[in-house]
C-alpha cells in the first residue's frame, strides 16, 4: 500500500504511461471540458472527490491498476489534497486496493500542455482517447 505522495514530472509520466498499470485521475472540476485532458485519463471533480473515492478504487481494481497520477491545473491545491485524501482513505480502509505509488504531476495539467504534451479533447467519458 502507498505510504507517500511523490511529484512526477511531465517527461517521467510519458516514460511511466507505456505502463499499463498507470491511471491518470484528473480532479479538475468544470475547466475540464474547455481546457481539454490528457488522453486516456479518469475524471474525478475534485468538488465531489471524497464521496466518489470508493467509485475511484472500484474503477483501478476492475482495470488493475497500480500507480496513480493525480493533476489539477497547476497541481498546487486540488491535485495534492485529492492525492492525500485517496492516501487517508486507503489508510483508513483495511483493503489492499493494489496500489502500490500515489504521484502528483509537476505544474498540473497546464504545465503539461504548456510543455508540448498531447491533449484530447473528446467530450466521452471515461475518455477513451488512449495513453498520454
Amino acid at each position: 500500500m502507498a505510504r507517500s505522495i511523490s511529484y512526477i514530472s511531465p517527461a517521467q509520466l510519458i516514460s511511466l504511461n507505456r505502463n499499463p498499470k498507470i491511471a491518470i485521475v484528473d480532479v479538475r472540476d468544470e475547466e475540464r471540458s474547455y481546457d481539454a485532458h490528457i488522453g486516456g485519463s479518469l475524471h474525478y471533480a475534485s468538488e465531489s472527490f471524497s464521496k466518489n473515492i470508493p467509485a475511484l478504487v472500484q474503477a483501478l481494481k476492475d482495470a488493475n491498476k497500480d500507480t496513480l497520477v493525480f493533476h489539477c491545473a497547476l497541481s498546487q491545491v486540488r491535485g495534492p489534497s485529492c492525492a492525500r485524501q485517496f492516501l487517508e482513505y486507503l489508510s483508513e480502509a483495511k483493503e489492499d486496493a493494489g496500489i502500490d505509488k500515489i504521484l502528483v504531476l509537476e505544474r498540473g495539467f497546464n504545465g503539461w500542455q504548456a510543455s508540448g504534451r498531447p491533449v484530447c479533447r473528446c467530450t466521452e467519458i471515461p475518455c477513451r482517447g488512449g495513453g498520454a
